[in-house]
Parts: C-alpha cells; structure tokens; sequence
C-alpha cells in the first residue's frame, strides 16, 4: 500500500481535489479532446454520479482568466503540473487561463413545483454573476448594464432578465475581457426529469429552452460550451436550431474513456491501497458499463467500496450507487409492465438480455406512452447496457442487459416493493379459508394467479418463491406468521397460527421442481420431512390440537399443493 491519500467522495470540484491532494484518477487529456474536435456546442449524455460535475471543474479551472472578487488575477495553471495534460505539448499550455468562463449546474433545480425550481436556477445564475462581479468596475459596461448585473446577484430581476441571463454575462464578460467566453452547464436535464416527475414539465421545457437557445443557438459571444445530462431532450425543441451542437451519447466512440473509470484504473486504485485481491468483486459489481468501445465501471461505486475495504478488507460490496439516483422510471417500468414486459424483466435479472430499438431522441413527457422509450431511458440512464450491436442504420437494435450486481440489486427491491404494495390491494381470504378447509386446488388456484402477475427473480430460487408466500400471507390478519422457525429437528419454511390454542396451526414447506412433471414428486419430498423432523411437535406441546400440514411446489410459474391427512398419510 502506498501513501494513503483520502478518497474524494462527494468531492466534484477540481481544485479541491488537487490541492488537498485526494486520490485522482487523471483524466486531463478530456481537455486536449476538445481542443483537438473544435466542437462549438458539445452535449455529453452520461448517467448520473459519473464524474461529469468533476469534469467541467477541472475544465473550468483549466481555461478560467480567474479574478477574485477585488479583480486580483488567480494562477490556476500549478494544478495540471503533474498531470497529463501538461506532458501534451505547448499548444495545449497556451490555451490554459485564456478565457472567461461561465460555469452552472442545474442540480439544485430538482423542486417540486416551477416557481421553486424556477427560484434555485435564478439563485444557480446569481451566484455566477457574483463570482464574476469584479467586472463591475470596468468602464466598458454601461450603467444600465450594470444596474441589470447587480438585480441579478441580487434577485431582484424580472423573469424577462433571467431568460437570457447566460447570453447576457457572456456579453459582459467578452465586452470586460475582450475574448469569447466558454459555457460549461452541468447536469441540465435535472430540472426536465423532476418537473415530469412532478407535473410542471412544459412550464419547465419552455424556461429552459429559453434560457440555452439564447445562451448558445445565437451568441456571438460563445467561444465553446460543454453540456452533460444523461438525455438528449430534442422534440421539445430544447436545442432547436442548433446545427452546431455535436451530441456524444453512450452509444459514441468520440470521448468514450473520460466519464467513468476503466478496466486499468480501477485495478491502479486498488493496487495503491494495497486491496489489489477484491478487483473480481469489483468487476462483478460495478463493471459491465460500455462507453463507445470503452469498458466502463461506476466511478462513484468504485471508490465508496474502496473507502470501506481500506478500513475493513472483508466489508461486502453494497449497492452504493442505488442510494443516490432516481429509480423512478424503472419502479414505472415495473408497475406498468404487460405479461411480455415482466418476462422480459425475468430474463434480465437471470442474467440474459433483451432486445430494443435504441434512438437518442426521447421525451420526458412521453416516457410513458411508449414501451421504447422506457427501455430507451433505462438504457441511457446506466439501468441497462449495450450486450451486442444487432444492427445499425436508420434504426439501432441492440441486446441490452442488467450491467452489475448492483444494478440487479435496485431491480430486485424495486420489484419486491412493487410486490408488498400490489399484494396489498388483493383481497386473499379465500387463500387462508383454502389452507382452513383443506381445499388445495383452490389454494394452488390462487396462488398460480399470483404468480402470473409478479415479476421472479432469483432464477426461480426457494428464497423467491419464500418471499413471494410471504408476501400473500402477510395480509392474514387472524394468524401470527412466522418464517424460517426453528421446530423438531429443522426450520420450517412457514407458519401460520391463531393467537388462540383453540385456533390452529399451520405448516407450509416449500418445494422447488426441476421440471412441471416433477412438482408431485417434491411435494411428496416435502411432507416427509414435515413428519421426519418433527416440524408439528412444537405445537402439539403448546397445546395445538389442530394441526395442518402442506407442502407447496414450485416450478417457474406453475405449483401444486399437497397437504397431510390426520392418519399421516398423504393427500
């Protein structure tokens, strides 16, 4: 293990980073890529936490002329010296500290309701003004100008002044430094996202396209901008007319290693912190992304896990990355899936892929009327992946697949959620009246009928099929129901009693079959260790003296329940 240097979680500003001297993945040559492509206005569709708020800080840093607020010059260059980019010739060097540089994040524009978020992004504009406020002694700016600079900062300016704010400090700033400004908006369709969440999605497209058409479609003043988001919104007319905006999806070769950490780089961190033998476990939790050609794991993911293995070596990999972004659109997917969808959602979580047409130009507002466009959103927000190209051409079709076990874990308790919420709504008393009466091929009836509605998981495991009984026992509200209770010589799967000893118990073993033909048979299996082990005994003695025995077989959507006669023979 080398120096130990701390690991910069939640740290997305550059400077920090580096002056601080946290653990850096150096990916400074993102820098030379876009002097090299000359893109005018660059749009990167990254899923969420994947480094791109900690990209255009260090690109900000990098270009920035930066002034304090009394208008002292700030060198900024020290902090690329032991970087790439540094080694990548003077042409690059020349660039560095040359121009203005506007920088917002729209993050904060997550709000329930338009007049909150339009509120945040005003204040997200204000706070920029000020940081440039020390242009306000120049005499190149007009009073009026001025006077409009300081309602901003002040937020006190009428929603005209703030639709085209970002064109107006471009045009101060240029008119100050006599030298075209770069644009750097992070994370702009948050604002999109949340207002569709929360009903306000037109009043919210219409302020934002506003505010970029006039900050980038007609801006004399605009040297370059770089924009990430994890979708490209276009129908809307978010970016109408901009026929210089160079779009890099997922889907692009272009930039394809600079968002996200690579096969290398994870396996350089863990060396350095001396935990080189978790790289599998890595691999199996937080790879499976493809960036272009580039194979890509979950920066964010990758460096929690690395903070709890260094304090302790045998701590389980978690699903970090489920803690910190939106699961909504897949709880839609799962909630609105038809029969086909949720064996689709099978096939992914047992590991296999499912094939879609993939197209960049999705809407919000229309994410629902189109299964497409939910696969389409699963894909580009990092909830799905790229397995294998099936065609190109005017329409893209691709395999896609579950990326990691952490995915497949935000999958699985979104859909065992899903579950305890719809079961809720199921009126199942004839199912314990069945398990009452002996009547087992109603019970099976009713349980087959639920079977068809859920969504399985696990390969069809027993601790499925566990959970899934559990989950329609749960509303019996006249029985207490245990799971896994120790009873003779084992553990029984389930059981059921009334509070009163005058009541009954129940005892449910569950059974997986290899084949539909084989249900009978591990039915039979089940009763015999019921009585084998003795798992009725515990209620005899307690002063149960009736006592009913069942034994459940599952296979993949198929069951068939068998119970236990009085005489111990089966039935």
């Amino acid at each position: 293990m080398g120096e130990y240097k701390p690991l910069p979680i939640g740290v997305d500003d550059f400077k920090d980073i580096i002056t601080k001297e946290y653990y850096y993945v150096d990916k400074t040559l993102f820098i030379k890529e876009l002097l090299d492509k000359k893109g005018v206005v660059n749009l990167f569709m990254r899923p969420r936490r994947f480094g791109k708020t900690l990209s255009l800080s260090m690109v900000k840093y990098y270009f920035e002329k930066a002034y304090d607020f009394q208008g002292n010059a700030i060198d900024n260059s020290y902090l690329f010296e032991k970087l790439k980019i540094s080694q990548a010739g003077s042409a690059y060097q020349h660039e560095s500290g040359q121009y203005p540089v506007i920088f917002l994040t729209l993050k904060s524009a997550k709000q329930r309701d338009f007049k909150m978020a339009y509120v945040m992004i005003a204040r997200e504009l204000a706070e920029e003004f000020k940081r440039h406020s020390h242009i306000l002694k120049s005499t190149r700016l007009l009073e009026a100008e001025k006077k409009r600079y300081r309602d901003i900062c002040a937020e006190t300016a009428e929603p005209a002044q703030i639709y085209d704010a970002v064109r107006f400090l471009s045009e101060c700033l240029y008119k100050v430094y006599e030298k075209k400004v770069i644009i750097l908006i992070d994370e702009y369709d948050v604002p999109l996202e949340s207002a569709y969440l929360s009903g306000f999605y037109d009043d919210m497209a219409g302020f934002i396209r506003t505010l970029f058409e006039s900050a980038l479609k007609t801006n004399p003043y605009l040297e370059f901008s770089v924009i990430t988001g994890c979708l490209r919104i276009s129908k809307e007319s978010i970016f109408t007319g901009l026929n210089n905006l160079n779009v890099i999806s997922i889907l692009s070769d272009l930039y394809s290693e600079y968002f996200g950490f690579s096969k290398q780089e994870v396996e350089e961190a863990l060396r350095f912190y001396g935990r080189e033998d978790k790289i599998e476990i890595v691999r199996k939790w937080y790879d499976g992304y493809w960036f272009g050609k580039s194979e890509v794991y979950n920066p964010w993911s990758v460096m929690k896990y690395i903070q709890d293995i260094v304090e302790n070596e045998h701590f389980f990999p978690r699903p970090y990355w489920a803690n910190t972004s939106s699961n909504d659109i897949v709880r839609t997917l799962v909630e609105k899936a038809d029969i086909s969808a949720k064996r689709e959602l099978e096939r992914l979580i047992e590991g296999e892929s499912v094939e879609k047409t993939i197209h960049e130009e999705i809407t919000y507002d229309e994410i629902e009327k189109s299964d497409d466009n939910l696969w389409n959103f699963l894909f580009f927000t990092g909830y799905l992946k790229k397995s294998e190209d099936v065609s190109e051409g005017r329409n893209i079709r691709l395999k896609l697949a579950i990326p990691d076990e952490e995915v497949k874990y935000i999958y699985e308790n979104i859909i065992m959620d899903w579950f305890r919420k719809e079961i809720k709504k199921e009126d199942l008393s004839h199912l314990y009246k069945a398990f009452e009466q002996e009547d087992c091929k109603t019970a099976e009836e009713v349980i087959g009928s639920q079977l068809l509605k859920t969504i399985s998981f696990y390969d069809y495991a027993e601790n499925f099929y566990h959970g899934f009984m559990l989950g329609m026992l749960s509303q019996a509200s006249d029985y207490i129901v245990k799971s896994n209770r120790e009873a003779g010589n084992g553990r029984t799967d389930i059981t059921m009693c009334t509070p009163s000893r005058k009541g009954m118990a129940i005892i449910l073993e569950i059974k997986i079959a290899e084949s539909f033909k084989g249900l009978e048979e591990v039915c039979s299996a089940g009763l015999k260790q019921i009585e084998e082990r003795g798992y009725a005994e515990e209620f005899y003695r307690d002063g149960y003296e009736n006592v009913k025995k069942y034994a459940i077989g599952f296979y993949k959507k198929d069951c068939e329940v068998k119970k236990m006669d009085v005489d111990n023979g089966e039935s």
